[in-house]
């Protein structure tokens, strides 16, 4: 929602957009190594269901997105508004369907009792802020009202919330095996989505210098996780 208002506000330049949402993936990449997976990996002690799930979430992903970009939501995080190509309803359930495995992950961070990493916390929030400025600045762009580029992102907030909901409930009293496999079948599906969505985004946007800024975002996570470990 922040990002759709700051699109709404005024006009971003594209390779402005494409460096923060590499930005963003850097960040998002060192929430994935560092939070989801590191976690995961201590609370299965090493057994086999962190690569099953990373595997899972991965293709699960894959499969989900392939349907949506069928439907005509293939273009839904462009920011040069070649969502006017596509399909409304596709474009709101592929930003649905990118949004729910960091809620899941917030959900579960909760349930866990040891709170949520703050590193986490600043990757999601730097990853779908810049999400939201680029998918909101295209579909400005290919014709869609205010009003209805801000449904879309209710529903996003609300499906996400209802996942992190999940998360928080569904995995009450779950055996160690289960929560570590589910962590790492959101990092599993984050990485897809970053492959698939936001960093070919980025690199048509800003080009060749999304490699250092992806990397500098991923320096900065990393220190963020480096400060709340220590």
């Amino acid at each position: 929602m922040l990002g759709a208002g700051a699109a709404m506000v005024t006009p971003v330049p594209r390779r402005v957009l494409g460096a923060v949402m590499a930005f963003g993936a850097g960040v998002l990449i060192s929430a994935v190594a560092f939070d989801l997976v590191e976690e995961a990996s201590e609370t299965s002690a090493g057994g086999t269901g962190v690569t099953a799930g990373l595997l899972a979430g991965a293709i699960v992903f894959f499969l989900g997105d392939a349907v949506i970009d069928r439907m005509g939501g293939d273009h839904r995080k462009a920011s040069d508004g070649a969502q006017a190509d596509g399909s409304g309803l596709a474009i709101v359930l592929g930003a649905v369907l990118d949004g729910i495995p960091e809620s899941m992950v917030l959900g579960l961070g909760l349930l866990r009792g040891d709170g949520i990493s703050v590193a986490f916390i600043a990757a999601v929030f730097l990853s779908n802020l810049p999400e939201g400025l680029a998918a909101s600045s295209g579909l400005l762009s290919s014709g869609w009202t205010r009003g209805r580029v801000l449904l879309l992102w209710a529903a996003v907030l609300l499906v996400s919330a209802l996942s992190a909901l999940v998360g928080y409930v569904a995995f009450d009293g779950a055996a160690p095996g289960v929560i570590a496999f589910t962590l790492a079948f959101a990092g599993g599906a984050i990485i897809c989505m970053l492959a698939d969505t936001m960093m070919p985004e980025a690199f048509a946007a800003e080009g060749r210098l999304v490699g250092l800024v992806t990397a500098a975002g991923f320096t900065l996570a990393y220190a963020l996780h480096t400060v709340q470990a220590g």
